[in-house]
């Protein structure tokens, strides 16, 4: 009995502790086994490079030099940026171009849903064409801007001539003043029926009873919209608005085609900006602060993501 007792308190001891974290590890091992390929491909093609980056970042690397050439410089980068004014000019179009966006396709986006949400003929047909911004390619539809926008030949400026309206075509992206809002406005045109769709899917889990209800006891329809539909949507809108924000935090593909961040970097955002320091003047180290900068505000913005992803399981595990 003694020696049984003596090899269960043994047992019980190693499953203890981080020796029982090891023991449960290898008593799974033939299921750790079959995860580990994609452990492996994840940490090649994701942890790696975030590593390497981090690394990079407390480096100097001027143009010429070789990457192991590099020459460590601890936090002088990171300096160098938060002291530099284009950073500050590059951080301020980045907000504008976030935040305008976001608000404005988030707002666009449900307006639409809201009138596409109702019978009416036709309805089918508009919801392809508006759909249709979101699903062609983003460098087809930076080109084609590209060109309504021209200066000489664009189709606005050709409009508004015609028309009596103007005395020469405007100059839209390549005047400081007005380049980030006319490449705002194509970024909303291309997002807002994302936002439209997500919030058309919202719509469809607002229970018909409670409106019925609501109109039975005399609500008007803004009533039985603001007390009934929107709070429904409240967890929809909050992702919707999240993943616009990450999307637009991280655009590339517009700003760049379109005007690569000229003039004066009027159109420079951060991703692009990063982008010019690491291709177009190799400044490797510098670049790679100014991404582990934007590392940070993204996670932070996953983070968020999370949390209202968890909120609405926790909701619909209680319902």
């Amino acid at each position: 009995m003694t020696i049984v007792t003596g090899k269960a308190e043994a047992r019980r001891r190693l499953q203890s502790g981080w020796s029982g974290v090891l023991w449960k590890m290898w008593e799974h091992r033939a299921d750790y086994a079959y995860v580990l390929p994609a452990i492996a491909v994840m940490l090649i093609v994701i942890a790696y490079p975030i590593y390497y980056t981090i690394e990079l970042s407390f480096f100097k690397t001027p143009p010429g030099l070789q990457l192991r050439d590099k020459i460590y410089v601890g936090f002088d980068n990171y300096t160098n940026i938060l002291t530099s004014p284009v950073f500050w000019k590059v951080t301020w179009n980045t907000m504008i171009w976030t935040l305008a966006s976001t608000f404005i396709s988030f707002v666009l986006g449900f307006g639409s849903a809201l009138a596409l949400h109702r019978d009416f003929i036709g309805r089918g047909v508009l919801r392809a064409i508006l759909i249709i911004p979101w699903v062609i390619s983003a460098v087809a539809a930076s080109y084609i801007w590209k060109w309504i926008y021209h200066s000489d030949f664009g189709v606005i400026g050709a409009v508004l001539v015609g028309l009596g309206w103007a005395d020469r075509p405007p100059n839209f992206i390549d005047n400081v003043s007005t380049v980030l809002p006319s490449l705002i406005v194509v970024n909303i045109w291309r997002e807002f029926p994302f936002a439209m769709i997500m919030m058309m899917a919202g719509l469809q889990t607002v229970p018909e009873q409670l409106l019925s209800a609501a109109k039975v006891d005399g609500a008007s329809a803004w009533q039985r919209f603001w007390h009934v539909t929107f709070p429904h949507l409240s967890s929809v809108s909050t992702v919707t608005i999240l993943l616009l924000a990450v999307a637009n935090f991280n655009s590339f593909i517009i700003p760049w085609i379109m005007t690569g961040g000229g003039p004066s970097n009027a159109s420079h955002i951060w991703i692009t900006h990063i982008y010019e320091l690491a291709f177009g003047r190799q400044l490797w180290g510098v670049a790679s602060a100014y991404s582990v900068l934007l590392f940070l505000i993204l996670m932070t913005l996953g983070y968020f993501y999370v949390r209202a992803l968890s909120g609405n399981e926790r909701k619909e595990g209680r319902a």
